[in-house]
């Protein structure tokens, strides 16, 4: 019996880490893409804004909770991305 009870343990753990691992998979590939449009596209500020918006909202979909991690790596690759396009200009809102 208890047997049986650690290898459901270990299912569960092992399905837990691969749907971890899928979400962050899918995070990875979701920051690339908006990495690219915000250096490749032609857009307007307020565009490249609601970009970096959008995807904020669906990492915090694929993470809940995560908005200082989001902040701490994705924010600020996100904001030197769009200060290096609109200069001056893009100073970020408070």
């Amino acid at each position: 019996m208890a047997g049986r009870r650690r290898a459901e343990a270990l299912d569960s753990q092992a399905a837990a880490i691969a749907d971890e691992n899928r979400r962050m998979k899918r995070l990875r590939i979701l920051v690339n893409l908006t990495t690219a449009e915000l250096m490749q596209s032609d857009l307007t500020l307020a565009e490249a804004r609601a970009i970096v918006e959008r995807m904020r909202g669906a990492a915090l979909a694929l993470f809940p909770g995560s908005e200082a991690t989001f902040e701490l790596l994705y924010g600020s690759r996100f904001e030197r991305i769009i200060r290096g396009r609109f200069g001056a200009d893009a100073e970020r809102p408070q």
